[in-house]
C-alpha cells in the first residue's frame, strides 16, 4: 500500500451512501447510538484496497489479502455493541487486527485499544492506516493472539475476530465484570457469536447469533 492509497479522503464516498449503511444496521437490530456514531465516523473505505473502495459501504465482508477479510459491518456493529456491556471502557483487547477497521471503531468507544495480529504484513498496514487517520489510542502489534497481551491485563472487553476455541489465557486476562466476545465453532461447523461475562471465576455465556469468521490460528506469519 502506497502513500496515495492511504491519502484517500472521506469525500470519495458520498455521505448518503454511508448513512444508508447505518440505516441498514438500525433495521437489522443495532440500536446502540454510540456504536452507530462510531461506525459513521470511521471511514471503512480506508481499510480496504483501493480497487474495492466502491464496495466499502456494502453490508458484506471483503478480502484484504493473505486469506483474510474485513468483517461485514453488521458483525462489527454486533461485536462492538456486545462489548459495550462492559461496566468500564478503559481497556479493550482485540485478537486479530486484520485491516484495523474493528480496532478503529473500538477506539471511539474505549479509552485504549490493544490489538494483536499474527500476520506481520497485515499488522504493518493496519498501523499505517490508523496513523493516517490520526487514531492514536490503538496499540497494534505483530504477535500470537492466543497468548493475549498479559502485560496490559486486565481488560474490560476482549474481542476475538476469528472462529475457534478460546484459549484459557484470554479468560484469565478478562477483568471482573468484563466481557469476552468471540465466534465459537459449534457442531456441524456452524459458528455462534458468544458473549461471556466474568463474575469471579465464573463466566456467564450468552449466544448472540450465527456468524462466519476465518479460523483462529496460532503462531506467527
Amino acid at each position: 500500500m502506497n502513500a496515495g492509497t492511504l491519502s484517500r479522503g472521506i469525500g470519495m464516498t458520498s455521505e448518503r451512501t454511508r448513512r444508508r449503511l447505518i440505516e441498514k444496521l438500525r433495521e437489522q437490530g443495532i440500536t446502540d447510538e454510540r456504536v452507530l456514531s462510531a461506525m459513521t465516523a470511521t471511514p471503512r473505505h480506508m481499510f480496504v484496497d483501493e480497487a474495492l473502495s466502491s464496495r466499502a459501504y456494502e453490508n458484506s465482508a471483503l478480502p484484504i489479502g493473505r486469506g483474510q477479510t474485513i468483517s461485514q459491518p453488521l458483525v462489527v456493529a454486533m461485536m462492538s455493541a456486545a462489548a459495550m456491556a462492559a461496566p468500564r471502557r478503559e481497556k479493550a483487547l482485540e485478537i486479530g487486527t486484520g485491516s484495523g477497521y474493528q480496532a478503529a471503531v473500538l477506539a471511539r468507544l474505549f479509552h485504549k485499544v490493544f490489538s494483536t495480529e499474527r500476520i506481520g504484513e497485515l499488522a504493518r498496514l493496519a498501523r499505517q492506516r490508523l496513523h493516517a487517520l490520526k487514531i492514536h489510542n490503538v496499540y497494534a502489534r505483530h504477535a500470537d493472539g492466543l497468548e493475549g497481551w498479559p502485560g496490559q491485563a486486565p481488560f474490560d472487553a476482549i474481542l476475538v475476530t476469528a472462529g475457534g476455541r478460546i484459549p484459557e489465557a484470554l479468560f484469565e486476562q478478562l477483568g471482573e465484570g468484563g466481557v469476552l466476545v468471540a465466534p465459537i465453532d459449534e457442531s456441524g461447523g456452524v459458528q455462534q457469536l458468544v458473549r461471556y461475562t466474568r463474575n469471579g471465576d465464573e463466566f456467564e455465556r450468552e449466544n448472540l447469533g450465527g456468524v462466519s469468521f476465518v479460523p483462529l490460528l496460532e503462531g506467527l506469519d
